[in-house]
């Protein structure tokens, strides 16, 4: 399945249709917040991701290459939760929200990351990050997790674990346009494979995963052998462009977001979708290539 990549052609119902949002003739529908982590390990051709294709029955994104995430979950809230780390309100700050909020959305993180790849971004009150877990009782809790048998807080506490927010880097946050139907506003998350973890295809809402060079998944769904919603896609040539892991790191240290919702301008005699202004000339470097 082929998905058109930036900057895309809007059929002349689409801007219509976003036209009439933008007056304030139609009410957009209430975007549910959600978290998506960009988990990395190091290879040969720089950064490279886990990406989850979606099942093609699945209501949203069916068919895409996708990063681990999903929806925030009101348990996700819990202020009890172990922590390691910025201080939620320090995450606030960095997530353009607030303290509750970011709360919640890191929480979601690391919750869904282990959910849908068994890696875990959690450790000991001494400060050890998770080694391992593929052990039966492992995968057992994630389950539960999954299911929402279990609670984040009360998982943590069991094993005597504290979320490792430093394991964590803001990356981005995108807000679906108006006139979409089903809408969400997702955060952007990067954090690196801690050692001796391994990512296992766990997920129930995928049909295969891959680790894949960010450049090269981007590669994948210009040639049309990869499908990805265009902030998929826009991420991946922007991880791709740095080296390993530790440099998209860096750069995640000094960044703070603010909410981006793509809106229609001109493209030639059309319209397509805006997107951010720093991801224009990474779009234009692939373009003239």
């Amino acid at each position: 399945m082929q998905v058109p990549l930036p900057p895309v052609p809007l059929p002349a119902q689409v801007v219509t249709l976003a036209q009439e949002f933008a007056d304030g003739a139609r009410e957009p529908a209430e975007p549910r917040n959600a978290a998506t982590v960009i988990l990395m390990r190091a290879g040969a051709a720089g950064p490279e991701a886990y990406y989850l294709r979606r099942q093609f029955s699945m209501d949203f994104a069916a068919g895409m290459a996708v990063f681990p995430g999903g929806g925030v979950d009101k348990r996700d809230f819990d202020a009890e939760v172990g922590w390691a780390g910025r201080t939620p309100a320090e995450w606030g700050e960095r997530l353009g929200c607030d303290e509750e909020t970011a709360r919640a959305l890191v929480c979601a993180a690391v919750r869904e990351t282990y959910e849908e790849s068994g890696v875990l971004l959690a450790g000991h009150s001494d400060g050890e990050v998770v080694a391992d877990t593929t052990g039966a009782d492992w995968e057992a809790d994630r389950v539960a997790l999954e299911t929402r048998e279990l609670a984040m807080t009360e998982f943590l506490n069991r094993r005597g674990l504290v979320l490792r927010t430093d394991l964590l880097g803001v990356w981005d946050a995108w807000l679906t346009p108006a006139f979409e139907p089903k809408r969400y506003r997702t955060w952007f998350f990067v954090a690196e494979l801690p050692d001796g973890q391994r990512t296992r295809d766990v997920s129930t809402e995928s049909s295969s995963v891959h680790w894949l060079p960010a450049r090269v998944a981007a590669d994948q769904a210009e040639a049309g052998e990869l499908a990805m919603m265009p902030p998929t896609y826009l991420t991946s040539i922007e991880i791709g462009a740095h080296d390993d892991p530790a440099a998209v790191l860096e750069t995640a240290r000094g960044r703070s977001v603010q909410m981006f919702t793509p809106t229609v301008e001109p493209l030639g005699d059309g319209w397509t979708l805006t997107m951010p202004d720093r991801l224009r000339p990474l779009l234009a470097q692939r373009r003239q290539a």
